[in-house]
């Protein structure tokens, strides 16, 4: 499948989500567009649509902390993606390995 054959949303996104290729830990929850999607499959290394900033962004770029994308899958109803990468630093703006290093704490029942 082709970037255009995705399902995007009303405003063009799909959500992706970044796994480490050998650990299998998810690093972190992003969004892109066609484009994004063409230019991670062109370099490599992932690309990703700021929905703050309203630009892309190749991860790494200036931190170093690059994405080297080993395989992109897409799900079931091809609205979401799935990139396994080698990363070459940490995944969140925080300096933590990964985006997901918080727990929601539950009641106690």
């Amino acid at each position: 499948m082709d970037p255009e054959g995705l399902t995007y949303d009303e405003r063009g996104l799909l959500p992706v989500i970044v796994q480490d290729a050998a650990s299998k830990e998810v690093l972190m929850l992003a969004w892109v567009d066609a484009e994004a999607v063409r230019r991670t499959l062109e370099t490599g290394t992932t690309w990703f649509w700021s929905r703050s900033r309203q630009e892309y962004w190749n991860k790494g770029a200036t931190s170093g902390n690059t994405q080297h994308v080993v395989d992109v899958h897409y799900d079931c109803d091809a609205d979401a993606l799935l990139m396994l990468v080698h990363a070459a630093g940490p995944a969140c703006h925080t300096g933590e390995r990964t985006c997901f290093y918080r727990t929601l704490e539950r009641s106690a029942s």
